[in-house]
């Protein structure tokens, strides 16, 4: 059943929401009715309660209401996600879909220049399953490069999307790890870039060339480690490659940078990708306007490299 409905009798008044909630006869415990007042699945007289309403004491006739299946109203699981085959589903529901890509897949198809699997594919499946259509890409991250990226399953939602992204709305935070010490720990990086489609690479230009695109990110240092800085980098704009490219012309490339970083400066911490993770990722429900955050945890191989440069102690008490 997809609307479930209640009115409070006078014996029920002056008892809370979530209390009512949870009786054996309605949604049978405290936990499943926080947990449906907190993904907005809960109205009382047609007015959302937000999750401060758990505490709402309702009065005689008042009706509460329960969209089970509410669009925009899916579980997004970070703790414990589930696992299609090879895909990581992060947030699911009837408009969208948010996966965890690995590193070292492709993010869509290279067309002509090879038959690489990409994470299209592996969505395609899972669609089908489902007897849905082709997804329809959002936005995309680079092959090295792991974490959030979003498909919306109906051509309304990935315009409502597009549009959020054209207006820069949607907040997409990564963790990179980068060389060296940063100065300040943090601020903004501005630049105008412009992209070899050539050389399939991002140049820095100067803000009269014609060609140029405003590229800005704003950064946090989380960590110093050993010779490297775990980095918030949250994107203003979204060209590709522009986090990597941004930390280089500082003096600070990502470790594990092929493309935007000299040979010595590679050599000095080894790891086989850019050390870059899609990590959060905000934005409005394309049908409901409900805001969703979600989240993706460092990947294994990012948390190996973590602990690797974690400062001696010897160098924290120096530091102290």
């Amino acid at each position: 059943m997809s609307d479930l409905q209640w009115t409070v009798t006078a014996a029920e008044a002056g008892g809370r929401l979530d209390k009512f909630l949870a009786a054996p006869d309605r949604l049978s415990s405290r936990s499943k009715a926080t947990a449906a007042i907190d993904r907005g699945k809960v109205f009382v007289n047609e007015r959302e309660a937000a999750t401060a309403d758990a505490a709402l004491l309702l009065d005689s006739g008042d009706v509460v209401r329960v969209w089970m299946d509410r669009p925009g109203s899916g579980r997004a699981v970070r703790a414990r996600p589930r696992r299609d085959g090879d895909l990581v589903v992060v947030y699911e529901d009837a408009s969208l879909l948010v996966v965890d890509k690995p590193p070292g897949l492709l993010a869509v198809p290279l067309g002509g220049r090879g038959k690489s699997p990409s994470l299209v594919e592996l969505v395609e499946a899972h669609l089908w399953s489902q007897g849905k259509r082709r997804p329809q890409v959002v936005h995309r991250i680079d092959r090295d490069t792991s974490g959030l990226v979003m498909f919306a399953k109906d051509g309304a939602a990935l315009a409502d999307l597009k549009g959020q992204f054209l207006r820069r709305e949607p907040e997409r935070v990564y963790q990179a790890i980068l060389h060296g010490h940063l100065t300040p720990e943090a601020g903004s990086w501005r630049d105008h870039l412009v992209w070899d489609g050539d050389e399939l690479i991002q140049r820095a230009t100067g803000a009269r060339d014609p060609r140029g695109k405003e590229a800005l990110s704003e950064y946090r240092v989380m960590q110093q480690l050993r010779g490297a800085s775990l980095v918030e980098v949250r994107l203003v704009t979204g060209k590709r490659n522009q986090i990597r490219l941004q930390a280089e012309l500082r003096g600070h490339p990502l470790v594990g940078e092929k493309m935007y970083a000299d040979a010595p400066t590679v050599s000095r911490i080894a790891f086989p990708r850019q050390a870059l993770h899609a990590w959060k990722l905000a934005f409005e429900h394309p049908v409901t306007g409900r805001a969703l955050r979600l989240e993706s945890p460092l990947p294994p191989d990012m948390s190996e490299l973590l602990a690797r440069l974690q400062p001696r102690r010897r160098d924290q008490t120096r530091r102290g």
